[in-house]
């Protein structure tokens, strides 16, 4: 099979694998899009060598990523790509679309588990002072300072955060329902500075919506509703926040993102004796070994402890 009909079966392999992972396993938007953009190229790269997703052969994969690596993707990118051909041909096998699955026997490059980059407690702090003071309105300076607070108290995913639903703020809770990848629920603590300025955000955005309402708009079903079409703030929205915020804290706003404060709040709380499988079931990581980066923090600590306490590093 080649040329329009060729390209018609690696549309519709395309689009049932998209709704499979949807409906079967609850990924979220980002994730199907990353995948449908690794596997558009790969499809590209196949059609140029006058083969497709049905007759491409473990040695067409191989090349593939020869290919990839030629062109200096980093990689992370090119483990990422496979990790996408191989979710494919996966689905593909078990629809009974192939015989045979190309790609189960080959090994990736793998990912260098860099050290993530993080904030000190000072800078946070700074931003956390920032935040009362940026925004053009009281309510929008409260609304700022909770969405912070809450981002560092929990170490949400900035989507989790921005897509809280109200009802998960209701009665001056103790604990937050976090719904997380794939659908996945977590419980996580709140801080009482968090919870506190959350009852005090959760107040004015009620009075806020009580006038939307008198105006005839409908009522929104988020913490933090924006009349946008996520009817909620947007990732994009609050990355730009943040940046505000950090100028005016006096932070480097090349330093400070979302996923640098979810950071943070990993670090620092295993710097002051936090276990890694209490943080790993607070960041909502599937497997412990993602958790495992953040054991760098450790080394200052653990030599300490050793020079302290080893009876050989004493002097006489």
């Amino acid at each position: 099979m080649s040329g329009p009909k060729a390209a018609v079966q690696g549309a519709l392999w395309l689009q049932a694998f998209s709704e499979a992972q949807a409906a079967e396993l609850g990924a979220a938007e980002n994730t199907r899009l990353s995948y449908a953009r690794d596997l558009v190229d790969f499809g590209d790269f196949l059609t140029r060598e006058g083969r497709n997703f049905a007759t491409a052969s473990r040695a067409d994969v191989e090349n593939y990523l020869v290919f990839c690596e030629a062109q200096g993707l980093a990689q992370s990118t090119r483990a990422r790509r496979l990790s996408s051909i191989k979710q494919l041909y996966r689905f593909a096998f078990e629809e009974g679309w192939r015989d045979d699955n190309p790609v189960i026997q080959i090994r990736g490059p793998g990912r260098t588990k860099a050290l993530p980059k993080t904030l000190s407690v000072q800078e946070v702090e700074r931003l956390l002072t920032a935040a009362r003071e940026t925004g053009r309105t009281a309510e929008d300076r409260l609304r700022n300072t909770c969405l912070m607070e809450l981002l560092y108290a929990t170490g949400m995913r900035v989507s989790e955060l921005v897509s809280l639903p109200v009802a998960a703020a209701r009665g001056n809770p103790q604990m937050l329902l976090v719904r997380g990848k794939g659908g996945k629920e977590r419980m996580v603590p709140l801080s009482p500075p968090a919870r506190d300025v959350l009852i005090a955000w959760l107040e004015t955005r009620d009075t806020l919506e009580d006038a939307a309402r008198a105006k005839g708009k409908p009522a929104s079903k988020f913490l933090f509703p924006s009349r946008g079409k996520l009817g909620h703030l947007t990732r994009t929205g609050f990355f730009l926040l943040l940046k505000d915020i950090a100028v005016n804290g006096g932070v480097s706003p090349a330093t400070v993102t979302p996923h640098t404060l979810r950071h943070a709040f990993a670090t620092h709380l295993l710097a002051n004796g936090a276990d890694l499988r209490a943080i790993q079931t607070l960041l909502g990581h599937a497997d412990l070994s993602t958790t495992e980066i953040y054991t760098h923090v450790l080394q200052d600590r653990l030599r300490d402890l050793v020079l302290t306490h080893h009876p050989l590093a004493k002097d006489d």
